[in-house]
């Protein structure tokens, strides 16, 4: 997995999630196991099936929360340099129609908050752009739409 970049605020959450998933809830799912256990005849307990289940889901989210977490980049907000970059708020114009994007890393992108991941198309094209720069962006039929840089915060 290359680098991670998240806001302070995403990177706080996931390591409070890694630490609750590490401790509270593979205590509450080993517990689980226990009392599965306890029941008898696993190969007919669906309790034990739906522990284990549990455990492996848990397990998965650890290891993918580690891995993210392993190689990131916190994201600085603003662009004091005057050139988008990830963090950076751009006003945006095509048409007549303006819109404000906030360019973010792949995982905080919610496009329909006007959050765009720096992985996108359209992310990578505003990517080291200037104020006034006309940015051409091909979306996946092939069309080509045109945008203008109206503002960099």
């Amino acid at each position: 997995m290359g680098k991670q970049y998240f806001t302070k605020e995403k990177f706080d959450s996931l390591k409070k999630e890694l630490n609750e998933l590490k401790t509270e809830k593979r205590l509450e799912v080993a517990d689980r196991l226990k009392k599965a256990k306890e029941l008898g005849d696993l190969s007919e307990n669906s309790e034990y099936f739906e522990a284990r289940e549990e455990q492996a889901l848990l397990e998965g989210r650890i290891f993918e929360l580690e891995e993210m977490l392993r190689n990131y980049e916190i994201i600085e907000k603003g662009a004091a340099s005057g050139i988008v970059k990830i963090g950076s708020t751009i006003e945006i114009k095509r048409g007549e129609q303006k819109n404000k994007f906030t360019i973010v890393g792949s995982n905080e992108a919610k496009p329909e908050t006007g959050l765009i991941s720096n992985e996108s198309p359209l992310g990578k094209a505003f990517l080291d752009k200037k104020v006034d720069d006309i940015v051409i962006v091909t979306i996946p039929n092939g069309k080509k739409i045109e945008y203008k840089i109206l503002s960099i915060k």
